[in-house]
């Protein structure tokens, strides 16, 4: 994440303005204090809230240092550019690639087989330094926010710069040609600066209020932070050479905002936007200021241990996330407890300082020097194989994950096709008692990086709206007489299996109306942003008007309440939520249509459990992932609102003991893992499920909807 600390190089404009000083030991402080919030964060996010801005700090220094450079040194040609590419390659990817291949096959030797497939993509798209891209695309899928954390997801930081380093020598060099033709380099460098900085930072403001979660990781969100820093750099270079007045003043005030974000700025907050306006100026005070008195920050930021740390940054960066979440794969498989304490914790900041001393030492440093990368071909040919093998890794764990998991997928649908089965829920029905095929059923026959994709065909064929909720799609499946709606959102959705196996049998046609993260009510609930809220409220009516307009004879609705309702609480929401579905019901009841509320399934997503992940630590004793009713509790507003009402046509389902049989709610049922994720059920278990909601729609008269 850094650039070579000396910003001084031959240039052609040293007659022109003095240059800066050759080294600022305030920038390698300044790298300290980034790296050590960062780090302080990932280990203790409720004591460092905003630590995540010491990227933002990074993102300043590299800009300011390469601005620099590229000024002082203003690429005039095609071969000019390569070699700055060739320094980037040589300062920065022999480490980088290094930590991708040792985090591939740690996780291989470490991590549950329910991670390879996404560790071995983000591997892939990291070592081509594009992860932020992957990351932005995950970030705004619902069901991947309880996916367990990556660990290579710190280098989309990384990402965004080396795009950085592409572009911004392209385009300093481009300022200058046109400089030279109109005889104004300095003005119209600096003007290209000021026009990257300005439309980033609008881009950011609005982007971030639209799409927050995408927000965060793309790179024009964030070019104007590090165009922010080449800004100072035109400013010491071409504008005031000397040293600013009441620089120590502006030092400690841009060193004390940037210590205010660490503990006042919080991941809740709508970031990067105008919220990264701190730790950016901040960090721009601190550098434009290059303060050197005894008053100043320069003694603080140039002791010897924030010297050696600021040295070491980008390698202390490199190693100390991996070691984060790998740690504790390798602390269960020993035996021992899987939480980060404060011994382990201490532990890994000492073990992320030696392997950054080392790789700085023996990787870092020799391979910027060494001679057999001395030429463009070299350098190049070196990134390309060096890139090959690192992608080869990430996608030889891809490819052996999807073969675990197509052979397992083969091996399940054998097993649902056959009556006699006993696979999944079919374990608790009273008939399993006589049958031979359940004595094996303590077995695990689902393989928890299958359970992972189990999901219903839902998602493979783009049923679902999402926000902004501007779409509407509708999906179908069966043939039958009786139109039956799906309606809610993804734990409506995750009975789809089940129902389509009784579409056959009691000649349904099932339509879906079904919304990511957004709940059929009269109530708004809290989204990311006031379109959102809108949207959902918008969708929510178009699903109450196009279900009650003729067409159907009944609906079947489920739903989490994901989010509290907008300005409360959850123990508010709890309250008042039930009446946000009161019109809808009553909407379908005067509209003549049978009615049936699945009231929620319990919750392991409460104690933060991800089952398949869990069941793949534990598959010696799947116990460590289950709970009970109440620690697996979560509200239904929708269930609690169908409770009020007395009416022929209305009936709620009631799945818990589908879940938690013998008072126990089980990861694992019948061999079969029962959850994809935190809370959505996995098609295969949704499948075996069908006789009991058969069952349980015969016992409320609905069963044929007649």
């Amino acid at each position: 994440m850094q650039s070579s600390a000396p910003v001084a190089s031959n240039s052609p404009h040293r007659n022109a303005a003095p240059k800066p000083s050759a080294f600022r030991a305030d920038i390698q402080g300044l790298r300290a204090l980034a790296v050590g919030i960062v780090l302080l964060y990932h280990l203790w996010p409720d004591r460092f809230h905003g630590g995540f801005t010491g990227v933002d700090v990074f993102f300043v220094i590299s800009g300011f240092l390469i601005t620099s450079h590229l000024i002082n040194t203003p690429p005039r040609s095609w071969t000019d550019v390569a070699k700055f590419w060739a320094r980037r390659i040589r300062r920065l990817l022999p480490a980088s690639l290094l930590v991708l291949f040792v985090v591939g096959v740690a996780t291989y030797l470490t991590a549950p087989q329910s991670i390879w497939a996404d560790t071995g993509r983000q591997i892939l798209t990291a070592g081509l330094y594009v992860v932020n891209w992957d990351f932005a695309i995950s970030s705004v899928d619902y069901l991947a926010a309880d996916n367990a954390p990556s660990p290579v997801q710190h280098f989309w930081s990384l990402s965004v710069e080396e795009q950085f380093y592409f572009v911004w020598p392209m385009i300093i060099g481009l300022a200058f040609l046109l400089g030279m033709k109109f005889g104004r380099s300095k003005r119209i460098v600096g003007f290209t600066i000021l026009g990257v900085f300005l439309a980033s930072f609008v881009f950011s403001v609005w982007y971030t209020t639209v799409e927050p979660a995408m927000a965060y990781f793309v790179t024009p969100t964030r070019m104007w932070e590090l165009a922010a820093g080449g800004l100072v750099a035109v400013f010491v270079i071409y504008i005031r050479p000397d040293r600013v007045p009441f620089s120590s003043l502006l030092g400690w005030i841009g060193l004390a905002g940037i210590v205010a974000g660490t503990f006042l700025i919080r991941a809740d907050m709508p970031f990067p936007g105008y919220i990264a306006a701190v730790p950016v100026a901040s960090t721009a005070l601190v550098i434009l200021a290059d303060s050197r008195g005894r008053a100043s920050v320069l003694p603080l930021l140039s002791l010897k241990p924030v010297r050696f740390l600021g040295d070491i940054s980008y390698s202390v960066y490199l190693w100390h996330w991996p070691l984060i979440v790998l740690v504790p794969y390798l602390s269960a498989k020993m035996g021992a407890s899987e939480t980060l304490g404060f011994v382990a914790k201490t532990a890994i900041v000492i073990l992320s300082i030696l392997a950054a001393w080392a790789s700085t030492t023996w990787v870092e440093n020799r391979f910027r020097k060494a001679s057999l990368l001395g030429g463009l071909k070299r350098t190049f040919g070196f990134a390309a194989l060096a890139m090959a093998l690192v992608a080869a890794l990430g996608l030889s764990q891809m490819v052996v994950a999807n073969r675990i998991v197509e052979h397992n997928e083969d091996k399940l649908q054998s097993a649902l096709e056959d009556p006699d089965s006993c696979l999944g829920a079919a374990s608790l029905l009273p008939s399993a008692k006589d049958n031979p095929n359940c004595e094996d059923m303590d077995s695990l026959q689902m393989e928890p990086a299958a359970a992972k994709n189990d999901k219903s065909e839902a998602y493979a064929d783009g049923c679902w709206a999402s926000a902004p909720y501007r779409d509407r799609p509708e999906c179908t499946y069966g043939d039958g007489s009786k139109h039956v709606a799906l309606v809610g959102n993804s734990h409506a959705g995750h009975w789809l299996p089940t129902l389509e196996r009784l579409a056959e049998k009691n000649d349904w046609t099932i339509t879906t109306f079904l919304a990511s993260n957004c709940s059929i009510s009269t109530l708004p609930q809290e989204l990311s942003t006031p379109g959102e809220i809108k949207g959902c409220q918008d969708y929510a009516d178009w699903v109450v008007e196009r279900t009650t307009q003729g067409g159907f004879d009944a609906v079947i609705t489920s739903e989490r309440q994901s989010t509290p309702l907008q300005g409360m609480g959850w123990d508010e929401t709890e309250e008042k939520a039930p009446e946000g579905h009161r019109d809808i019901l009553q909407s379908w009841i005067d509209a003549k249509l049978d009615v049936v509320v699945v009231r929620d399934t319990p919750y392991p997503g409460e104690e933060d459990i991800n089952v398949p992940d869990c069941v793949a630590k534990h598959e010696d004793d799947v116990e460590e992932c289950s709970g009970t009713p109440e620690s697996w509790h979560w509200m239904d507003p929708l269930a609690a609102s169908a409770r009020t009402f007395d009416s022929k046509r209305l009936s709620v389902v009631y799945p818990q003991d589908w879940f938690c049989p013998e008072g126990r709610c089980e990861p694992v049922i019948g061999g079969v893992v029962t959850y994809f994720d935190t809370a959505h059920i996995t098609a295969t278990y949704a499948k075996t499920l069908a006789p009991q909601f058969d069952a349980s729609l015969n016992r409320t008269g609905l069963s044929t909807f007649d």
